[in-house]
């Protein structure tokens, strides 16, 4: 039985700000009220379909007949020129915008760098990067301070340098052109800061290619010559991938993590009183923030019908994980921040083939920041109302420009 599920609300354009910083847009709640799928406008011109339900965004995401190839004609772009798409069909496409089997052969190298066994092993550094800022806040001789540029940031950017073998003495670089590329400025500086970031990494791999080194990327080259497939553009693209997403997503994660739980300080107290809720608090932070909405986006390439809606081929689809995370029918109350609730089944690393590859290090590097920063400051509180924070509206990931905390 097909529903009716094509239904607009007025005017809306999409993607839609957070009113609350806590929350979804209302909007989104309204759309996934009337239907889990519905048909809405893009600022960028055109239409697609918005899929806001838990079961039918899994649905959508492990459905191979859905194409994550952005540079198809009538993919769902929230941002669409002519000189974007031209710079998009004009590079080697990243993992995340290949399908099937190319998809399969770009990952299936290097998932074994990220999984939780070999991770284990890069527990006691990243460990010891974290004691080292907390050192430094300790000591900064100014209060308050901002924890994003003290902590939040630095970590991560830290950790996947050592990870993927990039001097993090040109940390400044690549984090001030990643933040120009997530955030909604103009076209023409997000253009230029992805072709400075591709051409720094372009240089990186090269010097890599002539200088052995026991890294990510040092094995992954001797691996391919000693296959003889060495395939330098496709290094540069997954180097571009795991860089810009192995700092900006995580420190965002931390931001707001510290903030979620510095405001419900009940539910602090559970992870403080027993530091083993920390991973199933981890998991209720990224389900509560789900920091990358909208990223999932699809086309379908052939006719499919999903929870009784006919998607025609052709046709766009945008999975929204932040309003499928908030989705009562998969979360009971889920406006709730409820450390204990077990929400490992969120959407907020994706799901299906294009899953999260950093997800067992995001989680370990919340985990062991969240325990460390709580038992070794355990005073730590805002040092402004949580109104007057200045959260990332203004950016594809969600997050806070600044986080001044004292104790």
């Amino acid at each position: 039985m097909t529903k009716s599920v094509t239904g607009e609300l007025a005017g809306l354009e999409l993607p839609v700000e957070r009113g609350c910083p806590f929350a979804p847009p209302t909007a989104y709640e309204q759309l996934r009220e009337q239907a889990p799928i519905n048909k809405v406008r893009l600022a960028s011109g055109g239409e697609a379909w918005w899929v806001s339900g838990h079961e039918e965004a899994r649905t959508v995401l492990v459905d191979g007949r859905f194409s994550s190839d952005k540079r198809k004609d009538g993919f769902p772009l929230f941002t669409l020129d002519a000189a974007t798409l031209q710079q998009l069909r004009s590079q080697p496409p990243l993992m995340l915008g290949m399908d099937g089997a190319e998809h399969s052969a770009a990952r299936r190298p290097v998932i074994g760098e990220f999984t939780v066994k070999h991770l284990a092993a890069l527990r006691p550094r990243i460990q010891a990067i974290v004691d080292h800022f907390i050192d430094d806040l300790l000591a900064a001789d100014q209060r308050p301070v901002d924890l994003v540029q003290a902590l939040s940031l630095p970590v991560p950017s830290l950790v996947i340098c050592e990870l993927l073998g990039v001097p993090y003495t040109d940390h400044d670089f690549f984090q001030s052109r990643t933040t120009m590329m997530v955030r909604r400025t103009s076209l023409e500086d997000r253009r230029r800061a992805f072709a400075e970031l591709r051409a720094y990494i372009d240089d990186l791999i090269t010097r890599k290619e002539s200088e052995p080194s026991d890294d990510l990327f040092g094995r992954q080259i001797a691996r391919q010559r000693q296959e003889g497939t060495l395939d330098h553009a496709g290094l540069v693209s997954l180097a571009f991938l795991l860089l810009t997403a192995g700092h900006e997503t995580t420190a965002n994660m931390i931001s707001l993590g510290v903030v979620g739980l510095l405001t419900h300080p009940e539910q602090l107290a559970l992870i403080k009183a027993d530091p083993d809720r920390t991973p199933m608090a981890v998991e209720e932070l990224l389900r509560y923030f789900t920091i990358a909405d909208g990223v999932t986006s699809r086309l379908a390439t052939d006719d499919v019908e999903i929870g009784g809606v006919s998607i025609k081929a052709g046709e766009g689809v945008i999975v929204s994980a932040l309003s499928a995370n908030w989705d009562p029918a998969a979360f009971k109350d889920p406006t709730d921040l409820d450390v204990e609730r077990g929400a490992r089944h969120h959407l907020a690393f994706g799901f299906g083939p294009h899953q999260c590859l950093g997800q067992n290090l995001a989680r370990m590097e919340l985990q062991i920041v969240f325990d460390t920063l709580f038992r070794r400051i355990p005073a730590l509180r805002l040092a402004v109302p949580v109104d007057d924070l200045p959260f990332k509206s203004d950016a594809v990931i969600y997050g806070a420009h600044e986080l001044p905390v004292t104790w």
